[in-house]
């Protein structure tokens, strides 16, 4: 069924004239689906609110003056906007939220009022249940300080036009088209800052590259060959992922890691992330999903136990993974190929957020109208970056072995 652009114009301008949020009506209806942005057709959005007059006078070779015809009580720009804008933002959150942006998915998005921050907190008491003899009183404990700090945050967005041609020749797909592009692109910056955090390779603390944990700053991953006096997680391994024994070994080394002011081991998520490429994950896939696992002694094979990682680890595989190591670490192909990530990457990252992606449209601009012929635009900004929590909840494995 298509859509009435009679009725639904006229319900606009009612919504409007009522000093109704006519905005929001609009958006709760795509939202619900009862509205597609490829439903529409511009031209005929613009006949319905604008009047046909209005739209004549887009033709480029026409010579008529559209500022006397929008003086025609015809003329709705409020509805038009109203309507358009929603038609654009639908189709820039369908691209911004795509499947293959897994990076997004995997960590959870933190909503501050600051630029950078100190997020305070209070570190744990560890073992200090002591024995408390009949008739004595009870110890008291202190709470020790415990702080990290988060980069500041920048601002990223971009404009939609919408021209009179685009309105007069109905070029409703290129409109669309550009939207598109302008939630692809947001969305794929947002997802390459943050697989960068993730794997290791933004270098410093303003991009999140770094854990600033009381005052000083850690790297992320933390190799094997690090004193265990020093750092109190070891989080970098170097074996292949071939078989169960690699996930193994780094099950045993993701166990090891201690919480930074008791020192004791970190409570582990019941399912862990298995963060992989797309050469990787055939094999990844095959070492979760296995039924159970078999090992070779001498001439007999053995029939080991149920595999116990079926349901203890997710793998998610990110078709960025190779290509940010190669762009942004200087990896080479061959080698970028065998990285692979396990932990609770909820707890070891977030995406500090003082506003997700918002719409925005401009006021009526004469000089932009006049000069380049543009009806309306329409913005899409977003202001967050992704910063490091606790970096000892994900192990990294260079896969060199």
């Amino acid at each position: 069924m298509g859509i009435n652009y009679t009725l639904l114009a006229n319900d606009m301008k009612q919504l409007i004239r009522e000093g109704r949020d006519a905005d929001a009506v609009m958006r709760e209806q795509f939202e619900a689906g009862v509205f597609k942005p490829e439903d529409f057709r511009i031209r005929r959005v613009a006949e319905e609110t604008m009047g046909r007059g209005w739209v004549d006078a887009c033709e480029p070779d026409l010579d008529r003056s559209v500022a006397l015809i929008r003086e025609s009580d015809g003329v709705d720009s409020t509805a038009f906007s109203n309507i358009t804008g929603q038609i654009i933002f639908s189709r820039i959150l369908e691209s911004f939220d795509r499947p293959e942006f897994v990076g997004t998915s995997l960590i959870p998005t933190q909503p501050t009022r600051l630029s950078g921050e100190k997020l305070p907190g209070v570190s744990s008491l560890g073992d200090q249940a002591a024995i408390v003899k009949e008739g004595m009183p009870f110890p008291n404990v202190g709470f020790g300080e415990d702080f990290i700090n988060t980069p500041e945050i920048d601002k990223r967005g971009m404009i939609v036009p919408v021209t009179k041609e685009a309105i007069f020749f109905d070029r409703t797909n290129k409109v669309l088209a550009e939207a598109a592009k302008v939630g692809e692109s947001l969305g794929l910056n947002k997802e390459k800052r943050i697989l960068d955090v993730i794997l290791g390779e933004a270098s410093t603390f303003a991009t999140g590259g770094k854990w600033k944990w009381k005052g000083t700053e850690y790297a992320v991953y933390n190799p094997t060959t690090v004193d265990w006096s020093s750092y109190f997680y070891i989080n970098q391994i170097t074996d292949v992922l071939s078989d169960y024994t690699d996930l193994d070994a780094a099950m045993e080394k993701y166990g090891e890691m201690q919480d930074p002011n008791t020192r004791e081991p970190i409570t582990v998520a019941p399912t862990l992330t298995l963060l992989v490429g797309p050469a990787l994950y055939p094999t990844a896939r095959n070492i979760v999903n296995a039924t159970e696992l078999r090992v070779t002694t001498g001439s007999s094979v053995q029939t080991l136990f149920k595999n116990p990682f079926g349901s203890s680890v997710n793998v998610v595989e990110s078709r960025y993974l190779h290509r940010r190591l190669i762009d942004n670490a200087g990896q080479s192909a061959a080698n970028s190929r065998l990285f692979w990530f396990l932990g609770d990457f909820s707890e070891a990252f977030a995406w500090m957020e003082n506003w997700p992606i918002t719409p925005s449209q401009a006021p009526p601009n004469a000089e932009a109208e006049f000069d380049r012929d543009i009806v309306a635009q329409f913005k899409a900004s977003m202001r967050g970056t992704p910063a490091v929590l606790k970096p000892h909840y994900v192990l990294r494995s260079t896969g060199q072995g």
